[in-house]
């Protein structure tokens, strides 16, 4: 099961700009990170949008829930995503 996750979804870092996307779940073996990001409205079934990146790709500004979010690549390398 998995892996099929794996296969039918990206990474947070994937995402285009204006394109839009599910989280789907945080890949990570770090629990503060994981708790940080859920605390933050980071989980299973937020719609989420790139909106900008910084002028050498990172970190990037995501909308989530009506904010914004600035997460390094390293980070949105850790959530799955579906897309919209």
């Amino acid at each position: 099961m998995d892996q099929q996750v794996k296969i039918d979804t990206l990474t947070l870092a994937d995402l285009c700009p204006e394109q839009q996307g599910e989280i789907v779940k945080i890949e990570t073996e770090d629990g503060v990170f994981k708790r940080r990001m859920q605390s933050l409205g980071v989980v299973s079934g937020t719609a989420v949008t790139l909106d900008r990146s910084a002028p050498l790709g990172d970190p990037r500004i995501y909308s989530l829930m009506g904010y914004s979010l600035g997460l390094r690549n390293a980070e949105a390398r850790q959530i799955r995503i579906r897309l919209k």
